[in-house]
């Protein structure tokens, strides 16, 4: 096999492992590929022109892949390709000292068995452990939780 077809065999397999980093994390067939691509070049090499040309592909192989990595995190081009988002979004808190074991509510909507309540003019997310509430029933608060509190029909 000519030396051109087992260099494009090795660049091809290295390429593959640039996707496989960058593009598709994880174990993908880009990865797989990669390596079959490169370690048959690496072999072609050894099969086709001795030990000594086997161990330049060798090394060279690892060379060339260790330069394109750390060419690859110091240009500019894969911060276009980053997620810069931030997550604004809150979590949802009751305030305690509004809420006390033992007011009462209504349901705004059916606790199934979560849903929501008001309480004391206060929207929150209530959960009826056991019990299907229907909305507009009145309940009771059981239990006051940083996100949720626990409540039961009133009866």
């Amino acid at each position: 096999m000519s030396a051109l077809v087992i260099i494009l065999i090795i660049l091809l397999g290295l390429f593959l492992f640039i996707l496989e980093f960058f593009v598709f994390p994880g174990v993908t067939i880009a990865g797989i590929g990669g390596f079959i691509f490169t370690a048959g070049g690496i072999l072609l090499t050894y099969q086709g022109y001795g030990t000594t040309y086997g161990n330049i592909a060798l090394f060279s192989t690892l060379l060339a892949g260790l330069m394109m990595l750390v060419m690859s995190f110091r240009s500019k081009t894969w911060n276009r390709l980053m997620l810069k988002t931030e997550v604004e979004g809150k979590v949802e808190t009751v305030e305690e000292s509004n809420l006390n074991v033992g007011d009462e509510g209504v349901a705004v909507t059916r606790l199934n068995p979560v849903g929501k309540v008001m309480v004391n003019g206060e929207l929150i997310e209530g959960k009826c452990p056991g019990h299907f509430v229907d909305e507009n029933t009145e309940v009771v608060v059981k239990e006051v939780f940083k996100t949720y509190i626990i409540v039961k029909p009133k009866n």
